[in-house]
């Protein structure tokens, strides 16, 4: 493990909230499951920003990978009972299994698989807790575009690069962390 891997869980392992949400998911056991995106890339850029506090969070974004069942009411239902656990947490569920389909992708083989077709490499991070209390890390871009404050698209991006344009002015997110770099890549 590199020292960003340890840096990254780090920073999770030490913030409490971050923990009790974590483990608010594990307690649902879905398959392949991990809770990424602004989870994990706001913490960073708060953190390197100098910000005290945490930046507001659109939604939870937990996602699993169950193949053998790919109804939406399965993330209904999941989405239902993390909210009767945590009502204070704006949770979306998705299963990657099926969210191919919305991007006219080839079927995705897992949650990691499905991770390298979001648009940013710095959204392509993802933590969970294991059952031994273990912090586990997914990042199949690596983390140095999420330490170095650089908002790059993936090959989904470039590939859907109206979407990835409309994304990055709609969440504005140099104005929230004027740090920020955009690689046009």
């Amino acid at each position: 493990m590199d020292t960003r891997e340890q840096d990254l869980l780090q920073l999770v392992e030490d913030d409490r909230w971050m923990m009790s949400v974590l483990q608010a998911a594990a307690g649902l056991a879905l398959p392949d499951w991990w809770i990424g995106a602004g989870f994990v890339r706001g913490k960073v850029w708060d953190v390197l920003h100098g910000f005290e506090k945490r930046t507001r969070l659109a939604d939870v974004d937990v996602i699993y990978f169950n193949s053998a069942d790919l109804r939406r009411e399965a993330d209904d239902a999941a989405e239902a009972a993390l909210s009767a656990q945590r009502p204070d947490i704006p949770w979306s569920v998705r299963n990657q299994a099926r969210m191919h389909l919305r991007n006219d992708d080839a079927p995705y083989a897992s949650s990691e698989d499905a991770l390298r077709y979001w648009l940013e490499t710095a959204t392509c991070v993802a933590v969970r807790l294991e059952t031994d209390g273990v912090l586990k890390l997914l990042a199949p871009y690596g983390l140095d575009d999420l330490f170095d404050l650089i908002l790059r698209p993936t090959p989904a991006g470039q590939r859907r690069r109206a979407e990835y344009d409309a994304r990055l002015a709609k969440k504005n997110w140099p104005g929230l962390w004027p740090s920020l770099r955009l690689k046009p890549d």
